[in-house]
């Protein structure tokens, strides 16, 4: 009994000795290669099998190193150095906190609350240097959308958190853009881009013509796997094993109604029945008669070919007569412009036709106002036209959701109003 007391005592000794050892490893960081050595205190927490025991810890801290090696990546060094910083400290108090609850507790705490600023001045959590408000700005593009027909790079999926997409970038313009065209591949609108650009919207872009833009969205639903439009952001987000992995801006049906012809697109859920490569169109008998109604041929179908309105690739779902296809009409990405069918930009359609599989599930929404709060504790707001006239009140759908959310403290109630008037279709920051 002695003797296995005794390996037991020397057992907690070895392992107390060790993570004391790592705890004077990371404190000696030095701040001449922060990437080297954020990897070597990951390395190090991994080594020590810290790792299996707190694996959310390690999963945050992860993350973390992710966003700075995405800056990295982009020759970011300012902004790339703070989030290895701030992996660094986090395995820091990871290490403290294997010996100690109370520091795994502060842990959570910090987490919840830092913001990459303080690196800046290296403040450690329990320091007292002070913490600048402005938030590190978002991450640069992990994944890219080439616009193959046009040759030009679009960023149309920028992680910022697991809550947004989209970024604050800028669009080099090319042979053959218009406005018109640029709004359609970047899922904006042509007044945003007038507006931020300061442009005379009727003078032709130029080549080379650098255009500022802002497409950051919420994630409005999350699916283990599947496809989730929201009609209001003309948005689809597409998950696979719970993550997303493509958002393409859509054009959706025409608010018009009248007695004879309602083109709004539908909400409810579906399933993906078909996939067809140069598909024929079967023109619907509504369509037949608006056609009649406007003097026009009347067409029972249509060949593929460059005639067919839904260009070379269609997905049918399982909602009746509703179609996710490419279209001849780039241009009307990101607008209400169909017969309720969901249209994509053709060259990000390719893509997206290869990935989708039949019996994929999905599900057309109608969320016009969306709220989501940032790993770093920002409160975001996106507030759309309530383009349908479902909505009960924009401003009573989103101070709703801040109530819901218990965010009333933390929000900034003059951006709010802003947000909420402008309705420009943008996530932004409300943040107090």
């Amino acid at each position: 009994m002695k003797i296995l007391f005794a390996h037991k005592t020397l057992l907690i000794r070895s392992l107390t000795f060790s993570v004391f050892a790592f705890t004077l490893f990371v404190a000696r960081i030095s701040s001449a290669d922060t990437r080297l050595d954020a990897i070597s205190a990951i390395a190090g927490l991994r080594m020590t099998g810290l790792a299996k025991k707190m694996p959310d810890e390690m999963k945050s801290l992860d993350a973390t190193f992710a966003i700075a090696e995405q800056y990295y990546q982009a020759n970011d060094t300012t902004n790339s150095d703070q989030y290895y910083l701030l992996t660094i400290q986090k395995a820091r108090i990871l290490a403290a906190g294997a010996a100690n609850q109370t520091a795994l507790l502060q842990f959570k705490a910090y987490e919840q609350t830092v913001k990459p600023d303080i690196l800046q001045n290296k403040a450690t959590p329990d320091s007292a240097a002070p913490a600048t408000t402005n938030p590190a700005p978002a991450p640069p593009s992990v994944a890219e959308t080439t616009d193959a027909e046009q040759g030009q790079e679009v960023h149309s999926v920028e992680i910022v958190s697991e809550t947004l997409v989209g970024t604050t970038g800028a669009y080099t313009v090319i042979k053959g853009d218009t406005l018109r065209l640029v709004a359609a591949k970047l899922g904006v609108s042509r007044q945003h881009l007038s507006r931020i650009n300061k442009l005379d919207a009727k003078a032709p872009l130029k080549i080379g013509q650098q255009l500022k833009y802002n497409n950051r969205k919420i994630i409005p639903l999350r699916m283990q796997e599947g496809i989730v439009v929201n009609i209001p952001d003309r948005t689809l987000y597409y998950f696979q094993q719970g993550k997303m992995i493509r958002s393409l801006p859509v054009a959706l049906g025409t608010p018009t109604k009248n007695e004879k012809y309602v083109w709004q697109t539908p909400t409810g859920k579906f399933k993906i029945t078909s996939k067809q490569k140069n598909p024929t169109w079967y023109v619907p008998t509504s369509i037949q008669a608006e056609m009649e109604e406007e003097g026009k041929d009347v067409l029972i179908s249509v060949p593929p070919g460059p005639d067919n309105p839904l260009g070379k690739f269609a997905i049918k779902t399982s909602i009746p007569g509703i179609l996710i296809h490419s279209t001849t009409q780039p241009w009307s990405i990101y607008s209400f412009a169909s017969h309720g069918c969901i249209r994509v930009y053709p060259a990000q359609m390719e893509d997206f036709f290869k990935e989708v599989k039949v019996n994929t599930p999905g599900e057309i929404i109608y969320q016009p106002v969306k709220l989501a709060v940032t790993e770093q504790g920002r409160v975001f707001l996106e507030v759309h036209r309530d383009v349908y006239s479902k909505s009960i009140g924009l401003a009573a759908e989103a101070r709703k959701l801040i109530i819901k959310n218990r965010l009333s403290d933390r929000v900034d109630w003059k951006k709010f109003e802003s947000v909420v008037t402008q309705k420009l279709g943008i996530a932004e920051d409300i943040t107090m």
